[in-house]
Formats: structure tokens, C-alpha cells, sequence
């Protein structure tokens, strides 16, 4: 029997339904499974995704060709029985689980088991061959409990208004910073957010996420509540002359790559909050363990550890080359122009 999914130069390809997961290149059909540039690209034909995502598809790709699926449904073109599950990872993110004569395929895009109250929680799938991620396949990769991440950012957040500093903290704009917005206590200040941020804030709220009061720069009545917010920013913005308005301020960043001692010094800010969208290495494990597969295809991230890992527990292990890893999680803030082209 042939694979289920392959690799073209496309993207990955089920040949039986004659569809796309994710391409990287355009073409006549693709689902998504959730709306980050590297797994959302624009330029094909129809696209489908998950309803619960549809308003970040459009926010990120215009008014593209888009049909969407609930959770769980399931819809059958050229054989193939398609349904879409929750991922864990952003609003809409979803696993694509495919069955055809009688195999069954789950593909699960970016994942996080960790809970989130900006999207649905991930949600194991049996199948005979998983396809995972592994942005953070590395044993060293283990995420503290995000309420104790979230109680660290409050305490910095609170030390520095007491001094009169705003906080900025970089983070990804689509999915980390809601995700930052509905853990922390609200009432600390006020919270201003990058025009990329806020956008973002309102495709999440269209699709009735309950996000607390956000605002823009331009929004500020009195000064003097600049230096007592929390600044939500994209790492692009580090540098910029957006950031002037804040005047003295202290800064961090949030991302799973604040693990890594040497990352925080070449991130080049004040604090590093560890807070990932991706499985650690524990729940990539317990997440590969709970589909029973007794195959599985390691799409990106730190690939060998993961496959030599499996292999040892007797799994059929490998790995697909894609494209896939490319977004602000693993983009660091621009070095401050003293420091721009320093090793």
C-alpha cells in the first residue's frame, strides 16, 4: 500500500484525495491547519480550514477561496475521509486526519498540549501513522506551568510601573500574545499593543474570544499611563522608532527559546519569560505515545533527537524535509544599533 502523504515540492500531498496539507508552494487545493505564515500561504486555489479559525485565515490571506469545517466533521472527496481536530496551538489550529481504505493518517501541524484559554485543547487521535512537529525535540526542553510563567510576567510588570517604566514585552502576534493577554490580570495597567498585535486582537474577539481591553499607542490620554503599561509588540518592532514613545522602558521576551541561556544573551533584553506554543519534549512524547502509532514522520524542528528517541523504542521513525519553522517563535528581537552585526 502506498503512503497516504508524501513529499512534493509543493508540500505535503495526499495523493488519493489529491490535496495539499499546508503547501509551501501554490497550488489547486490546500487545507490548512491553522493560519501562521509558514502553514498558511497565500496563492492557492480553495482552501479549507477549520471554521474556528476561518477569521484569522482571512485576516492573514484576504478574501481567499475558503471553505470550513467543525471540529470533528468529516467530509470524503476521491475516497479519502477528512476531518479536522483541534492542535492546542493557536485559535482554528488543527490536526488533518485522514482515512482511506481502511489506514488512517493524522497530521498534526503545530502542537502544544499545555492548556490555553485563547484556543480548543489538543486532542489525541488513534491513527496507524502520526505526522509531528518537533520545533522543541530536544530532552533540555521542558516548560515550567504556564500560570507560573504568567505570575512572573505580572511581578516584572508590576515592579516596573512602581518605577515608572512601561513593560515591553515581545511576543508572536498571532496566537502568543492573546494567549499572554487572557493569562495575565488585567487590572495591573493599562495594555497597549502594536498595530500587528491589535489587528490580530480583533480577528480573535470576531471570532468570540472574550480578550480583555487593549489599546494602541495613538490611544493614550494621559502620558503618564505609558509608563505603567504592558507593551505587547512582534520581535520585528525591537529598535524601532515605534518604541521611542515609551521612553525609558524595560523589555523581555516570551518564547520557548528563552530555555536556552545563550538565546536570552543574543535575544539582547532585560528578561526572558519561557512560554511556548509548542509541545515541549515531555508532551511531544506523552502526544506520540497517546495516537498509538506505530509509525511516525517528524516534519521540522529539532528532527534527530526526536527520530533516533523513537527508533530506540522500536518505532518506525522518520523524517519528511518541508518548509515549515519560519515564524516570529524562533525570530529574535533586532539588536539595538550598537550592537547590529557583533557576533
Amino acid at each position: 500500500m502506498s503512503d497516504l502523504v508524501v513529499v512534493r515540492k509543493e508540500g505535503l500531498y495526499c495523493a488519493a484525495g489529491d490535496f495539499y496539507i499546508d503547501p509551501w508552494r501554490p497550488v489547486a487545493r490546500a487545507v490548512l491547519t491553522h493560519a501562521h505564515a509558514d502553514h498558511a500561504r497565500p496563492g492557492h486555489g480553495r482552501y479549507l480550514a477549520a471554521r474556528a479559525g476561518a477569521t484569522l485565515v482571512r485576516t492573514r490571506l484576504g478574501d481567499v477561496s475558503l471553505d470550513t469545517l467543525e471540529y470533528g466533521e468529516r467530509v470524503t472527496h476521491h475516497g479519502v475521509t477528512l476531518s479536522l481536530h483541534p492542535a492546542g496551538h493557536v485559535l482554528g489550529s488543527s490536526q488533518v486526519r485522514l482515512e482511506h481504505r481502511g489506514e488512517v493518517w493524522v497530521v498534526s501541524g503545530d502542537y502544544k498540549l499545555a492548556p490555553d484559554a485563547s484556543c480548543a485543547p489538543f486532542e489525541p487521535l488513534r491513527c496507524d501513522t502520526f505526522v509531528t512537529e518537533s520545533t522543541f525535540g530536544l530532552p533540555i526542553c521542558r516548560w515550567d506551568p504556564p500560570e507560573q510563567v504568567f505570575a512572573g510576567i505580572e511581578r516584572w510588570w508590576r515592579d516596573n510601573a512602581a518605577a515608572g517604566h512601561a513593560s515591553v514585552l515581545y511576543c508572536y502576534a498571532l496566537g502568543k500574545a492573546q494567549r499572554v493577554l487572557l493569562g495575565v490580570d488585567a487590572s495591573i495597567g493599562p495594555i497597549v499593543c502594536h498595530g500587528a498585535v491589535q489587528t490580530l486582537n480583533e480577528a480573535y474577539r470576531a471570532a468570540g474570544v472574550a480578550l480583555p481591553p487593549t489599546i494602541t499607542v495613538d490611544q493614550i490620554g494621559d502620558p503618564a499611563d505609558l509608563r505603567r503599561a504592558l507593551v505587547l509588540a512582534p520581535p520585528s518592532a525591537a529598535g524601532s522608532p515605534w518604541l521611542k514613545r515609551f521612553g525609558d522602558y524595560r523589555d523581555a521576551f516570551a518564547s520557548g527559546w528563552m530555555r536556552l541561556r545563550g538565546t536570552r544573551r543574543r535575544r539582547g533584553v532585560d528578561r526572558g519569560f519561557v512560554l511556548s506554543d509548542h509541545a515541549d519534549w515531555p508532551a511531544l512524547l506523552e502526544a506520540i505515545g497517546a495516537t498509538g502509532a506505530g509509525r511516525v514522520v517528524v516534519t521540522h524542528g529539532e528532527t534527530g533527537p526526536l527520530i533516533r528517541w523513537l527508533c530506540e523504542q522500536g518505532l518506525d521513525a522518520a523524517a519528511f524535509q518541508t518548509e515549515y519553522g519560519d515564524e516570529d517563535e524562533t525570530a529574535a528581537p533586532a539588536p539595538p544599533p550598537e550592537e547590529a552585526g557583533s557576533a
